[in-house]
């Protein structure tokens, strides 16, 4: 009778190392399939201009694949690509910046004011979510083009305000760790409503604003429709646009083209490391409806 319960408990501490054994492996195996893409992605940039097959070391040719990159030819062919870092990063962070704040700023006048359309306001902007931006591209190229405002950047950043699934996330975030009393004491002291938002609601709403800084970085750095659609001049293209050029050359060189991708998935790898703390924190916050 004294040994059943010895058996019962090795019985149990066996039963839990073989889960633990399967989702490491499960995990592992996971991680391998996520980054298996950057790593050929690494090796490929090292190698030449014809590629065949799959390579699992690096080769010799990083160094001209460097210098081809940044070659007076590749420059009058798909304009500077270096320049065309800086300007992706200047569509990405100014479209950032704005979508974040913005999308907050509206979150917190419908979550923290009661008015009569408050209701409809909220239901107009989450069905500005299922219009598809190809559906509307031919009349806003129209009007920008009206106001002489095609070939700069301005389209791709100003509008950046109106971001629907960015204000959902916020909205669902604020229903979930803002209290309205916490508001209400601030007006209650005084404080205006603009320094409520910026002094006590955003420092609050962090790790959403560093959930969402992320996707709409991303999402800016790696679009080609409205770039490729608006600009004209080869010292204002950005990444896709230059990648897509190369693409399309008759002899295309892929050594330098994955190198190129290499360079343009340093920064977005940086900014994901610097918010990514507020990841798994923000999700899964912003995602349970108060």
């Amino acid at each position: 009778m004294s040994d059943a319960p010895k058996i019962k408990q090795s019985t149990g501490k066996g039963s839990l190392l073989a889960r633990r054994i399967i989702a490491y492996t499960v995990l592992v195996v996971l991680i391998v399939i996520s980054l298996l893409p950057f790593y050929l992605l690494i090796i490929n940039a090292t190698r030449g201009r014809v590629q065949a097959g799959i390579r699992w070391y690096p080769d010799q040719y990083l160094l001209d694949n460097f210098r081809n990159l940044f070659s007076a030819t590749t420059q009058n062919n798909f304009g500077n690509v270096f320049r065309a870092l800086g300007n992706s990063f200047i569509v990405a962070a100014g479209s950032c910046v704005l979508t974040v704040y913005f999308s907050a700023l509206t979150a917190y006048a419908i979550h923290a004011y009661d008015f009569k359309l408050k209701k409809i306001a909220h239901t107009f902007i989450l069905l500005i979510m299922m219009v598809p931006t190809q559906a509307s591209a031919i009349g806003f190229y129209r009007f920008m083009n009206d106001l002489g405002l095609t070939d700069t950047y301005i389209p791709l950043i100003v509008p950046a305000v109106a971001a629907p699934a960015t204000y959902f996330f916020m909205i669902q975030y604020m229903k979930s760790s803002l209290p309205l009393e916490i508001i209400e004491a601030a007006r209650i002291d005084g404080c205006g409503e603009f320094k409520t938002f910026n002094r006590i609601i955003i420092p609050i709403m962090k790790p959403a604003f560093a959930v969402q800084a992320i996707f709409s970085f991303v999402a800016s750095w790696n679009n080609f429709f409205m770039p490729q659609m608006i600009l004209s001049s080869k010292e204002k293209y950005t990444i896709p646009i230059v990648l897509s050029l190369m693409r399309a050359e008759t002899r295309i060189d892929y050594g330098v083209i994955n190198l190129y991708i290499v360079i343009a998935v340093i920064p977005v790898i940086l900014i994901y490391l610097c918010l990514s703390k507020f990841i798994i924190r923000g999700i899964a916050l912003g995602s349970v409806k108060g």
